[in-house]
C-alpha cells in the first residue's frame, strides 16, 4: 500500500503533468491560428485553470489504487479556425498533450542517464514523474473519444488518400457517442484481466527513456 507521502507526491507529480498536458494543447492551438483557449484563460500553467471534477476524482482514485491516470478540462478549440485544416489541426493540438508528457518524462529521466547521485527520496520522486508522464502519454492515445488519441488518429487517417482511410473515419465518428462507456470498459477490463493491455509499452518506453 502507498504512504500518504507516496500518495501525497502522486498527486502532485499528477497535477503538474495534466496542467502541462492541457497547456500543451492550448498553446499549439494558439500557434495555429485559434486564439480560443487564450481568450478563455487555459493558456497557462495554473492547475486551477485546468481542473476538471470528474477527472480530479479519477486522480484521486487512481493514486490510491496505485494505477496513476486523470485528466482535465478539456482545451476549447474552434477546429475552423486551425491553419492546417479541421482535421489534421484537431490531430495537431491532440498529439501536443502526449508529446509533452513523454518530453516531461525524458527531462526528468535525466539524472538517472547521467547516473547523477540521488537521496532516496528525490530518487523515487523523480521516478514517479517519468513514470506517470509516460502511463499519461499511452493512456491519452487510445484512440477512443475524448482521449487524444481519437483525433490524432482521425488527423493521420485526414492526410491519407485511399478508400480504406475514408471508411475507417467513418467507423471513428460512428463510434464517437459511445466513446466514454467504451473507455470505461477499458478500464474495467484493465482492472479485472489478469494481465495489463497497457504495461507491456508503458514498461517498454521506461526502460527506453530511463536507460534500464
Amino acid at each position: 500500500m502507498l504512504s500518504l507521502a507516496n500518495v501525497v507526491a502522486f498527486l502532485l507529480a499528477l497535477v503538474l503533468s495534466i496542467s502541462i498536458h492541457e497547456f500543451s494543447h492550448a498553446l499549439v492551438a494558439d500557434i495555429q491560428g485559434d486564439p480560443t483557449a487564450r481568450y478563455m484563460g487555459r493558456l497557462t500553467l495554473n492547475p486551477v485553470a485546468h481542473f476538471d471534477p470528474l477527472g480530479a476524482i479519477m486522480i484521486l482514485f487512481s493514486s490510491i489504487s496505485g494505477l496513476g491516470f486523470g485528466w482535465g478540462k478539456p482545451v476549447p478549440v474552434n477546429p475552423r479556425h486551425l491553419r492546417a485544416g479541421p482535421r489534421v489541426g484537431m490531430g495537431i493540438v491532440a498529439a501536443a498533450g502526449p508529446l509533452s508528457n513523454m518530453l516531461l518524462a525524458m527531462l526528468f529521466a535525466i539524472p538517472f542517464r547521467l547516473h547523477l547521485p540521488l537521496p532516496g527520496l528525490l530518487s523515487s520522486l523523480l521516478n514517479m514523474v517519468v513514470w506517470i508522464n509516460i502511463s499519461l502519454a499511452i493512456f491519452n492515445l487510445i484512440p477512443l473519444f475524448p482521449l487524444d488519441g481519437y483525433s490524432v488518429l482521425r488527423g493521420i487517417l485526414a492526410t491519407i488518400r485511399a478508400a480504406w482511410a475514408y471508411r475507417w473515419t467513418n467507423i471513428l465518428d460512428s463510434l464517437q457517442a459511445q466513446g466514454p462507456i467504451l473507455l470505461f470498459l477499458f478500464i474495467a477490463l484493465e482492472q479485472f484481466l489478469p494481465f495489463s493491455i497497457l504495461g507491456p509499452p508503458q514498461r517498454l518506453l521506461y526502460r527506453l527513456i530511463m536507460g534500464f
